[in-house]
């Protein structure tokens, strides 16, 4: 019994360092990014969010130390890789380029496969890509004011092309008919592109495209830039008035690009994500680039981006019901 009590403490201590050691190999855990990381894009390489995040993933993937990888999933209007995202592991390795039609869509289709706000972990709103209002060189007009007074003497008789129903186009359409008190009359079209030609070709009268899509135009003179829209004036465009300076106050549509990643990921992840993106939207060579392309760099806070996400879902909402557009 003496020699059982003797030995006590070195059998207690040799337990401790063993608990210790075999509790320490199950936390321990390799330090985020350790591999990969997989950026899902729902839409066409191509697009604006394509070239944008192109400008950006290098030099996050540097400040990372790990590469940026993208992986196109198209189809259902981004839904297939939008809810791919939304039921990945919420490790940090896959993530997700939003475009505006994920703050739209909830208002045009009853039953999606994701819930916008709580299937998400939002990163940062990357850029603000304000909408723009031109028209063809034929259209009488120099301003929104004088649109409005145009299409106000002839109502059903002005056109404007969108990328198709439910778009922002066709959505900031239709809030210029609801605030101004006019009728433009829809023409969708199957993407922004052909929408375009149609009105350089002047088939129809004006558009609301974001203005990365038609600025070369507008500087061409093929077509004319008459409103943005806006918070404030685009650094690419500053001598074209908002929409707000032209009489219509609340009007802003614009096209935010959101970083975001499946729910619940690890706040430490979440701040490294985050961190990465705003790193790289301060660079002075990135900014002007973004800048020269008519992207506003934002860079905000993860609380931020949620508070934007839910401002914007619910002002879309307000939008399609005004419009009498009922999801499907």
């Amino acid at each position: 019994m003496e020699m059982r009590l003797h030995l006590l403490p070195l059998v207690l201590t040799s337990l401790a360092v063993a608990l210790g050691l075999a509790a320490g190999g199950l936390g321990a855990q390799p330090a985020y990014p350790a591999k990969v990381i997989r950026l899902v894009n729902p839409n066409q390489p191509g697009g604006n969010s394509d070239i944008i995040f192109r400008l950006l993933s290098g030099k996050m993937g540097e400040t990372l130390g790990q590469p940026i990888v993208f992986d196109y999933r198209p189809g259902a209007g981004g839904n297939i890789g939008t809810e791919m995202v939304a039921k990945s592991a919420p490790d940090g390795y896959t993530t997700l380029v939003a475009a505006a039609s994920f703050l739209i869509n909830p208002s045009l289709i009853r039953k999606l496969p994701f819930d916008a706000i709580k299937d998400f972990t939002p990163l940062g709103l990357v850029v603000d890509i304000p909408t723009s209002v031109v028209v063809h060189p034929s259209l009488p007009v120099k301003s929104v004011k004088d649109l409005i007074a145009l299409a106000r003497t002839r109502p059903g008789q002005v056109f404007f092309s969108s990328s198709g129903a439910g778009a922002v186009g066709h959505l900031a359409g239709e809030l210029l008919n609801s605030q101004a008190r006019i009728k433009l009359v829809h023409v969708p079209y199957k993407g922004i592109a052909p929408g375009i030609v149609d009105l350089i070709a002047g088939h129809v009268q004006l558009s609301f495209p974001s203005i990365p899509v038609v600025i070369e135009h507008v500087r061409g003179g093929k077509l004319r830039m008459i409103g943005q829209c806006g918070e404030t004036r685009s650094p690419s465009m500053p001598d074209v008035p908002t929409m707000q300076e032209s009489g219509l106050p609340g009007f802003v549509v614009s096209s935010g690009f959101s970083f975001l990643g499946p729910a619940g990921m690890p706040r430490p992840v979440v701040d490294k994500l985050n961190g990465a993106l705003v790193k790289v939207l301060q660079d002075p060579a990135i900014r002007k680039e973004l800048i020269s392309r008519g992207a506003v760099p934002v860079g905000n806070t993860p609380e931020q981006h949620a508070a934007y996400i839910k401002a914007e879902i619910g002002k879309w909402q307000k939008v399609a019901q005004g419009a009498g557009i009922k999801p499907e």
